[in-house]
């Protein structure tokens, strides 16, 4: 807690103070590539991926502790029923996880992923943000600094997902109070829904921005009105990399509602970013594209679970073992360009 007892204080001052990326070892990365056997550029985005890890890592491109962190929590909004599914479904996908038999344990064992499940007070629902605040300044606070502290034993990737029946609900109004345009463009069908169901996810997300309007020019407001405990972790955690120099993926819709909470608090917090895959949720794209980012996916999915932030850590590992195990030219006795 801060001195002056305001809870979002801390979170600001970090947002003002961001450590930046090492100019030494990224000069260094890009000397190496230029030496590698392969015509310049020949391994396209592959290469920029190496260069992201050496900037925000300070050394030689290498994925040795990569982590994949889910956050799960509930909403009160489902009430209004604009998911086919119950909330104790959240608990019920804890379990499997726990367990080993949801799809994002198969991708980190396939990639050797650490994997770390956070259960966000799942017996108590945030509020229903069609017609309250979903949380207070404090718990919304300490739940972002519980988010922070998911790095604690140390990691060198973080993958950043989540688990909530209702949280694309949540996105999409998060979305709509950073971006506007209509409520349509951000709602999606989520877990399913469709018809009468999706009719009410749109008014859910109407209703919350018609009630909170007047407090969604401050983003810590906006966070703590229309989120979920699961975003503000997610946020804390996007944030404690930061400070840590830890590169990030960040997962889908849900993930990225919360990296664009921070993005609107300080345009270059998402620096040490990259969006693992754009989800089938018809507004991801869009919301990306807010980001000035580029996915390294597409595959149609829309599963949550950081399962799209997993399957791109392989692409970045991929990306790191080709910088530093391919042979220089003159290692190989390759004749270089004249």
């Amino acid at each position: 807690m801060s001195a002056s007892g305001l809870p979002f204080d801390d979170f600001r001052e970090l947002l003002r103070n961001l450590p930046g990326p090492d100019t030494a070892a990224l000069a260094a990365a890009r000397e190496r590539d230029a030496q590698l056997t392969k015509p310049a550029g020949a391994l396209g985005r592959l290469e920029e991926i190496a260069f992201w890890l050496a900037a925000w890592t300070g050394r030689t491109p290498a994925v040795t502790r990569p982590l994949v962190a889910v956050f799960a929590g509930n909403h009160g909004v489902t009430a209004k029923g604009v998911t086919p599914f119950p909330p104790s479904v959240t608990a019920q996908m804890v379990e499997n996880f726990a367990a080993g038999g949801a799809a994002i344990n198969q991708i980190c064992v396939t990639h050797d992923l650490g994997l770390k499940i956070f259960d966000l007070a799942l017996e108590v629902p945030t509020g229903d943000i069609s017609e309250e605040a979903a949380m207070d300044e404090r718990t919304c606070a300490a739940t972002m600094a519980f988010g922070m502290e998911s790095i604690a034993g140390g990691t060198d990737l973080l993958c950043i997902g989540e688990m909530g029946i209702g949280n694309t609900t949540i996105a999409a109004a998060i979305f709509y109070g950073l971006y506007g345009g209509a409520a349509s463009d951000w709602v999606g069908p989520g877990t399913g829904s469709e018809g009468e169901v999706l009719e009410r996810k749109v008014a859910a997300v109407e209703a919350a921005i018609a009630l909170h309007r007047p407090h969604l020019d401050d983003p810590f407001e906006l966070l703590r009105r229309l989120g979920g405990r699961e975003v503000a972790a997610m946020a804390g955690a996007i944030l404690a990399a930061r400070m840590e120099r830890i590169p990030v993926l960040i997962d889908g819709y849900v993930a990225t509602a919360a990296a664009a909470v921070l993005h609107r608090a300080n345009p270059q917090a998402l620096d040490h970013c990259l969006i693992g895959h754009v989800s089938a949720e018809p507004g991801h794209l869009a919301a990306i594209g807010k980001l000035d980012k580029t996915p390294l996916l597409a595959l149609g999915m829309r599963l949550g679970e950081g399962t799209g932030a997993a399957l791109a850590a392989g692409i970045v590992k991929s990306a790191a073992a080709c910088h530093t195990g391919m042979a220089t030219f003159a290692q190989a006795g390759v004749s270089g360009k004249d």
